[in-house]
């Protein structure tokens, strides 16, 4: 059937107003969103204090809702009814109720043939938006449910006005012309308060979400920051002067905990001393977790053996024993008798230690059997080395020689041995920083991805 073109101008000036209202409730609504008070609300802390403020503000938005409207018959046209609804939907009840008792009571004043049904709806619809937040679990509906209850109670309010306003014609003339335009201004209102409060929860939710990512990572820190401490703990807070040897070493992690490590045991003077360098499978706090525990067995194996072979066969398995989830360490142990000069090894799948004599000849300790922890009864053999006045034994892990420059080009063997072989004349202290600083300008810049440690034994002059 089609609708009559004056019907269709009155409802095109009933909805104007309508919205006009709703535009100003929608600005209240947002300055609303910004109070601690309505934020409290919304992330569900809820007392008697917050439903006071919910019946005041929404009864008094009912109140405005109402005033500043368009008669017609006689009755005014308006937006009472959203402010209930949208504080039973946020506060329960209690909210709703109230707010709809304000609204209901300040319209109970304007008088009219259809107040009885008017005043009714308001306090039904606060009642029924907190049914419905009940319903929910004590929270919003979401804006999609919220639409759809603002326009069903419209509904609802309009079949009021038929069933209870006298006389029925004035009623059913009344509902023809404001039916719908009640329904689609209560709806779009509705939709503006909930997409706001649905904004806010979101907003506040994520907020809360990344205050816990940020105390989590704070926490974290600290824990690796302890966890780094403990670590650098193991190593050796000083090298020991040992006559007639020059002995430097130095570890530098990738991330805040690492899993090299170098140790130097010392038994007394003119005592065989041996030096132990190692890398852990992995990263980060496993390797770490992994670092201390081939530590500490091969320390305690290197104290309790004097051979090199009987220390990293009974560390390995000891160490296999406990090893998990395919972990590993690689690890030469070197046992230097200095009345000889002479180096006796063990390589565990390491890095060949760089052997730079005194006249700038180069060799390598190869090695001799797997890393610890991959096979648990592995054999190993040992082998050794004399040293002569001037030369430099080199102990390194692979994030010196892997090192990547722009290029992705490998800082490799070759450039260490020549950086060693020509600042051979110089201390183990200078051979050491030379070598870093030449690793960090290969680098240029590019991030750290393993673990650095070095360890420079450089034989005395007679």
């Amino acid at each position: 059937m089609d609708v009559p073109t004056g019907l269709l101008t009155e409802y095109a000036e009933i909805i104007h107003v309508l919205f006009q209202l709703v535009c100003v409730l929608s600005v209240i609504a947002y300055l609303l969103s910004r109070t601690p008070t309505f934020r409290d609300v919304v992330a569900g802390k809820l007392t008697w204090k917050h439903q006071a403020f919910l019946v005041l503000v929404f009864g008094a938005l009912s109140i405005y809702g109402t005033w500043g409207t368009i008669e017609i018959m006689g009755a005014p046209v308006n937006v009472r009814d959203l402010g209930p609804m949208v504080a039973g939907l946020l506060g329960g009840p209690v909210a709703g109720l109230g707010a709809g008792l304000v609204g209901a009571l300040y319209r109970s004043g304007m008088g009219g043939f259809t107040v009885v049904p008017c005043c009714l709806a308001t306090v039904i619809a606060g009642l029924l938006g907190g049914l419905l937040w009940l319903s929910s679990g004590r929270k919003f509906i979401g804006v999609g449910k919220a639409v759809l209850f603002a326009g069903g109670m419209e509904v609802l309010h309009n079949g009021l006005v038929l069933s209870m306003a006298e006389p029925r014609s004035m009623a059913e003339s009344l509902v023809a012309q404001i039916g719908i335009p009640m329904v689609l201004a209560n709806a779009g209102g509705m939709f503006i308060f909930a997409f706001i409060i649905s904004n806010l929860a979101a907003e506040q939710k994520t907020k809360g979400e990344r205050d816990t990512y940020h105390a989590e990572l704070e926490r974290k820190n600290a824990e690796l920051a302890v966890a780094r401490q403990i670590q650098e703990s193991f190593l050796p807070e000083s090298i020991p002067p040992i006559e007639g040897f020059d002995l430097a070493a130095r570890s530098i992690p990738a991330k805040e905990v690492g899993g090299d490590f170098y140790d130097v045991i010392a038994r007394g003077p003119g005592e065989p001393f041996g030096l132990i360098i190692a890398d852990v499978s992995g990263k980060g706090v496993p390797a770490a977790l992994f670092m201390a525990l081939s530590r500490t067995v091969t320390r305690a194996n290197a104290m309790w053996h004097r051979s090199p072979l009987q220390c990293i066969s009974d560390a390995n398995r000891m160490i296999s024993a406990d090893a998990r989830y395919g972990m590993f360490v690689t690890l030469c142990y070197g046992v230097v008798d200095p009345a000889s000069r002479t180096v006796r090894y063990v390589n565990a799948g390491h890095n060949p230690p760089l052997l730079v004599r005194a006249d700038g000849t180069r060799s390598d300790l190869g090695i001799t059997g797997p890393a610890l922890g991959a096979i648990g009864d592995a054999e190993y053999t040992d082998a050794h080395v004399t040293l002569s006045p001037g030369d430099i034994l080199v102990f390194y892990t692979d994030g010196v020689t892997e090192a990547v420059n722009a290029q992705d080009e490998e800082f490799g063997t070759g450039r260490l041995a020549d950086v060693v072989v020509a600042s051979r004349e110089r201390t183990a202290r200078d051979i050491l920083d030379v070598v870093m600083e030449s690793v960090a300008r290969h680098a240029r810049g590019m991030p750290q991805f393993d673990d650095i440690t070095l360890l420079v034994l450089k034989v005395g002059l007679p």
